[in-house]
């Protein structure tokens, strides 16, 4: 008389199991859905898109930090280029250095006032000289700002009648700045001074 109900009972509580665990296997996916949607939104937000020549090209948002010494070296790089960089033209002089003294403070600008003073910007146009310079390394110490960094490379004088080689050795140090146009690193160098610069050989042409 009793079995059916007890039948019955059984079969409930057993289906009531069964719906328990479903439910609650159902309630643990969605968390977990929505935990990975989470941390997906929050990747996507380090992601910009960019559209190039017909093709998007993903570009990763990075701090600055993670790029801090590659820019600070980039930054004592081109700064160097423009700087020592120079052709017989006066124009074109005055173009390489002002991009130069974007990147750099005061000291930059009184290294370059001596040149002129001494008549070596004179010289380079007078005598159609041609100089370029050949950066070796750049040690950059990033952890303490402002940044204290060394340069060391070569200069090359091109005169019509010989080729001087001269050693250069710089340091300073870099304190950030706003980002422009003319100083994308958002980096300035700053007590810039040259350690050494001495000739290494003279070969005549």
């Amino acid at each position: 008389m009793f079995q059916p109900t007890q039948n019955i009972d059984t079969v409930f509580r057993a289906m009531r199991m069964v719906m328990l665990v479903v439910i609650g296997g159902c309630l643990c996916i969605s968390l977990y859905a929505l935990y990975q949607n989470v941390q997906l939104s929050a990747r996507m937000q380090d992601r910009v898109y960019v559209l190039a020549n017909g093709k998007a090209m993903e570009v990763v948002a990075s701090s600055r930090t993670e790029n801090l010494e590659v820019e600070a070296r980039d930054h004592v790089a081109m700064f160097h280029h423009w700087f020592f960089t120079l052709d017989p033209d006066e124009q074109a002089i005055t173009t390489t250095i002002t991009r130069a003294l974007y990147m750099a403070d005061g000291s930059a600008k009184t290294q370059y006032d001596d040149l002129v003073e001494t008549g070596y910007i004179s010289g380079i146009i007078s005598g159609n000289v041609s100089q370029q310079i050949h950066i070796d390394s750049i040690r950059v110490n990033t952890t303490t700002a402002p940044y204290q960094f060394a340069c060391y490379g070569k200069v090359q004088i091109l005169r019509s009648t010989s080729l001087v080689t001269r050693s250069l050795v710089t340091q300073g140090y870099l304190r950030n700045v706003s980002r422009t146009d003319h100083n994308p690193h958002g980096l300035l160098i700053e007590k810039w001074e040259v350690t050494e610069n001495k000739d290494l050989k003279v070969e005549m042409r």
